[in-house]
């Protein structure tokens, strides 16, 4: 029969009928590798199209066949799911923000209200109010990628409340597991919001170099230049902060792989509250503000707490896919710590914790009990009784399944990345024992990987208190490879709360003064390893290596870490003697920083160093010129980041 003959209704919910069986198989396939089902997903994109345009057609007679608004409301809220599911695949910003249109309109229609409300003094269904709360936490993820942190803000709020309303009607389990997914996104903003608005996490013209004018190498070392366009970043920390199955630091790491668009950040687009000019019919909100000339954003796969198996499985397909002029970029964030629990997740994919905690948390002021997780084991002794010392290895276990230390099926081990050496590798291992995995260099089957190591141990903050926002769960060396600024801040006790915004703006300029410098010393080093001349043609892994060499530099002058090799990063390949914390230069450029910042007293410098010109002069603009080098270099003042604390 010809579909035109089927009436409007029938068609409408045997769509729907079928967009359910076809969502439901679609959502759990792989979204990496070459078998991603792009033909499938375009089948269901296609019936969920019709659905929309249909309901928009016939809005009237489909209300009068028993249509609901909350109906309408899901069909828009799959439409972002696929929109957001394209974009975890790709990395397009373009399928992001088309999430964030639909998400909006089921926001700023109220959709979902009828699923929230008592109808006729009778509560509202368990599972409608699951729907709305679930579209809520989706909604959430999408803003925090997007940065639309006042939509954010707002979410979390409605989010509350609306948890609240439910404790009535909502099964004691369900809303306990929804009060720690509040809990999760208080904390997450709590964490990293004290410098929000500062600058982007993401690769912006505005402060980043254009990458069609980054400087190369001056000497005859010409060789293959590699582009970073696949990445694997996992997080499996103790206590980390995170919301669904984004951490802290893997979104942190996610941002930092991205352009920014139009080079914008201080875009902004009003919230709308009556829902005229907004969502799906309005103009496209990619055209609005992305710039067709960035480049693509390199394809990320996040792997939220994996076995090692699964890693494995993902490493090996990506690298099997892997084009001879790309590089794979591995981030790894894991720390010393043992536990009992693992979350339970939802049925539709979002994350929580079931509230049965094997530990303790010092920041229970302001969340539940989180998850205590299973990564790095250091070395020790076997309890074979055969004296013999255990490689360290990052344990990325669950539970039931923990083994015996060295031994367990969940160890993921530094040789057990050799075999993928055959394809270039960008290495970021942060973990108190991440000096294991020094042992792949020179091990390598094909060219020589390059590797950035965290320190053993963090560096202690000027101010540091269990209140503090660097408090545990968040990755100091993560945030200097993300937000160097940031870094600096948070290790002499402030935030962002703190500081004035042009103060901010001087340093970024400054700590770009001293990356190019930097730069400029590494480039025109007949020491460069060929290594880095590749890596340093993509601008994300050049801009990582050079806030890698500040942080060591940075790390090693400070006063309660001055040159003690625990906290300090290590790199493989070496650099060049030109960029290490003992030049000239690099006292230079953290002495002309940290003066500029008025925190100078906490570091050490050698006699007589004192700020090159170029910081002197960034410095004292709109200063006396009067002043010279030797006074800026003496200055003892209170700290400029606090000064502006009233």
């Amino acid at each position: 029969m010809a579909q035109s003959s089927i009436p409007t209704t029938e068609l409408f919910w045997s769509l729907v009928d079928k967009g359910d069986r076809k969502f439901s198989h679609i959502r759990d396939l792989p979204n990496f590798g070459r078998s991603r089902n792009d033909a499938e997903f375009q089948k269901l994109f296609k019936i969920y199209t019709q659905l929309w345009m249909m309901q928009q057609e016939h809005r009237q007679k489909l209300m009068e066949a028993g249509l609901k608004r909350w109906e309408i409301g899901e069909i828009a809220s799959r439409i972002a799911q696929l929109y957001y599911g394209q974009y975890q695949k790709t990395s397009d910003s373009g399928h992001l923000h088309e999430a964030y249109v639909f998400y909006e309109a089921i926001l700023t229609r109220e959709y979902f209200r009828d699923a929230s409300t008592a109808a006729n003094g009778l509560p509202p269904e368990a599972h409608l109010a699951n729907k709305q709360l679930r579209f809520y936490a989706r909604f959430l993820v999408v803003c925090l990628v997007l940065g639309r942190r006042d939509m954010v803000t707002r979410l979390a709020h409605q989010l509350r409340t609306l948890v609240d309303e439910c404790k009535r009607n909502t099964q004691e389990l369900e809303i306990k597991e929804w009060k720690h997914v509040v809990q999760d996104i208080i904390r997450f903003l709590k964490h990293d919001s004290p410098f929000m608005n500062m600058r982007p996490l993401r690769y912006s013209f505005v402060y980043d170099n254009h990458p069609d004018y980054l400087p190369v190498a001056s000497f005859g070392k010409s060789r293959k230049g590699l582009v970073l366009r696949n990445a694997i970043l996992s997080s499996y920390c103790h206590n980390e902060v995170k919301f669904a199955e984004l951490t802290l630091d893997t979104f942190r790491m996610l941002q930092c792989l991205e352009w920014e668009p139009c080079g914008s950040f201080s875009l902004s687009i009003p919230v709308d509250s009556s829902g005229n000019g907004t969502g799906p019919n309005r103009i496209n909100l990619q055209q609005d503000i992305r710039d067709p000339m960035l480049p693509p954003n390199p394809q990320k796969v996040i792997l939220y707490r994996p076995t090692v198996t699964h890693f494995l499985v993902v490493l090996a397909t990506l690298c099997d896919d892997l084009p001879p002029d790309w590089i794979l970029l591995i981030y790894l964030s894991a720390s010393v710590s043992f536990g009992e629990h693992i979350p339970s997740p939802l049925s539709d994919g979002v994350f929580v914790d079931d509230g049965k905690q094997g530990g303790t948390n010092s920041d229970t002021t302001a969340t539940p009990a989180f998850p205590i997780t299973y990564p790095l084991q250091p070395s020790r002794e076997s309890k074979k009784g055969k004296g013999k010392k255990e490689e360290s290895c990052l344990w990325l276990g669950s539970l039931g399944t923990t083994g015996s230390f060295g031994s367990g099926p969940n160890n993921l081990y530094p040789c057990d990345l050799i075999p993928f050496t055959r394809k270039p590798l960008f290495l970021i291992i942060d973990s108190n024992s991440s000096h294991a995995f020094k042992g792949i260099y020179r091990q390598e089957k094909g060219d020589t990987i390059a590797i950035l190591l965290s320190p053993a141990s963090s560096a202690p903050n000027v101010s540091a208190s269990k209140d503090s926002v660097n408090g545990q769960g968040v990755s100091q060396f993560t945030l200097f490879l993300t937000a160097p600024v940031q870094a600096f801040s948070i290790l002499l006790g402030v935030s962002g709360m703190c500081m004035d915004k042009e103060i901010y703006k001087s340093a970024e300029k400054l700590l770009s003064l001293a990356l190019r410098e930097w730069e400029k010393a590494m480039l025109t080093s007949d020491e460069l390893h060929p290594t880095w001349i590749e890596v340093l043609g993509d601008p994300f892994l050049r801009r990582l290596l050079l806030r890698f060499v500040f942080c060591r530099a940075v790390l090693a002058l400070y006063t309660p870490t001055f040159h003690q090799e625990e906290f300090l990063p290590v790199c493989h390949p070496g650099l060049p003697d030109s960029v290490s914390p003992t030049s000239a230069f690099s006292e230079s450029a953290v002495l002309g920083f940290a003066t500029f910042l008025g925190v100078r007293k906490h570091f050490t410098f050698s006699e007589g160093a004192s700020p090159r010109q170029c910081f002197a002069d960034h410095f004292l603009h709109g200063r006396d010129s009067s002043t010279d080098v030797n006074e800026l270099a003496s200055a003892e003042r209170e700290p400029r980041l606090t000064d502006t604390a009233s």
